[in-house]
C-alpha cells in the first residue's frame, strides 16, 4: 500500500512540474511570436511603400530631364 501512496504522490509532483515547465515554456513562445509579427508587419509596411518609391523617383528623373533639355 504504501508502494501506492508514494507512486501517486511522485506521480502528482511530476505532473505539476510539467505543466508549471508547460507553462512557462507557453509564455515565451508567445512572447516570440509576438515579437515576430510585429517585425512582419513592419516589413509589410515598408514593402508597400517601396513601389510608391519607385514611381516618385521615375517622375523625378523625368522632370531632371525635362530640366536639363530646357537648360539646353
Amino acid at each position: 500500500m504504501n508502494e501506492i501512496i508514494v507512486a501517486l504522490i511522485t506521480g502528482g509532483v511530476t505532473l505539476l512540474g510539467v505543466l508549471i515547465s508547460n507553462g512557462k515554456a507557453q509564455a515565451v513562445t508567445d512572447t516570440k511570436l509576438e515579437e515576430l509579427t510585429r517585425e512582419v508587419r513592419e516589413h509589410n509596411g515598408f514593402a508597400q511603400k517601396i513601389p510608391v518609391m519607385q514611381e516618385q523617383i521615375k517622375v523625378i528623373n523625368h522632370r531632371i530631364d525635362d530640366l536639363e533639355d530646357a537648360k539646353r
